[in-house]
């Protein structure tokens, strides 16, 4: 696949951004997510951790920001893409193969952003295929969660936590979660848009559920968690 010109998720100008069939490509979340990075306030001596981070997207621009940045994916099609947009982009990662912060044992960072599959499906998460860049269980909160739990592990004291999901996750729920793992957190910026094709195919099992009434739209939301 030839590396395509996509919606760039900050301010900036677009960039190219090769994606292979079965990793997540950069969509509106990201572009959220990557506002909210612009807001951050990063230099050369940043340390960012990208979880999950599927094309490298927004792992690309926090370097191209001045950080010093590691990525990490369990799928190795995006450890592949997210290196190859690196040196499509002219900056340099490190690139990690692994499930989430098991991936960089030890380490601590300043900033550690994090786009976790988050959308409801009936059954269990996909072990494989494209499905495993979105599906999250019953609730969505599969990865959710445990990004939530291991954050102040990889997190400097003075370090911050970036988060971007979709409120059928319940964003009270992961406020407590980190308020519980020991980081203040609050909701830092949210759209909203209407069900993308994923959804749209689910529309009637998330109405069985309750996760859905009326309304066919989401709000995404990103929430910035600090050590206390």
């Amino acid at each position: 696949m030839t590396p395509t010109t996509v919606g760039c998720p900050t301010p900036a100008e677009p960039r190219r951004c090769w994606v292979p069939r079965g990793v997540y490509a950069p969509q509106a979340d990201t572009r959220l997510l990557g506002r909210a990075l612009h807001r951050e306030p990063i230099t050369d001596r940043t340390d960012v951790l990208d979880l999950g981070t599927g094309s490298g997207a927004l792992a690309v621009e926090a370097a191209r920001l001045g950080g010093r940045v590691t990525a990490v994916d369990i799928s190795w099609r995006a450890v592949a893409a997210a290196w190859f947009n690196a040196v499509l982009n002219g900056q340099s990662l490190r690139v990690r193969h692994g499930d989430l912060a098991s991936a960089v044992p030890g380490r601590r960072f300043d900033l550690v952003l994090a786009n976790p599959p988050y959308v409801p499906a009936p059954g269990a998460a996909p072990p494989r295929g494209p499905a495993r860049a979105w599906d999250a269980g019953p609730d969505g909160r599969l990865l959710i969660d445990r990004v939530c739990d291991s954050a102040p592990a990889v997190l400097q004291p003075t370090g911050a936590l970036l988060l971007v999901h979709s409120h059928l996750c319940g964003v009270d729920a992961t406020l407590a979660r980190l308020t519980e793992a020991g980081l203040c957190a609050e909701v830092v910026d949210r759209t909203r848009l209407p069900f993308g094709p994923v959804l749209r195919s689910r529309l009637g099992w998330l109405r069985e559920t309750g996760l859905v009434n009326g309304d066919v739209t989401e709000e995404l939301v990103v929430i910035r968690g600090r050590p206390l």
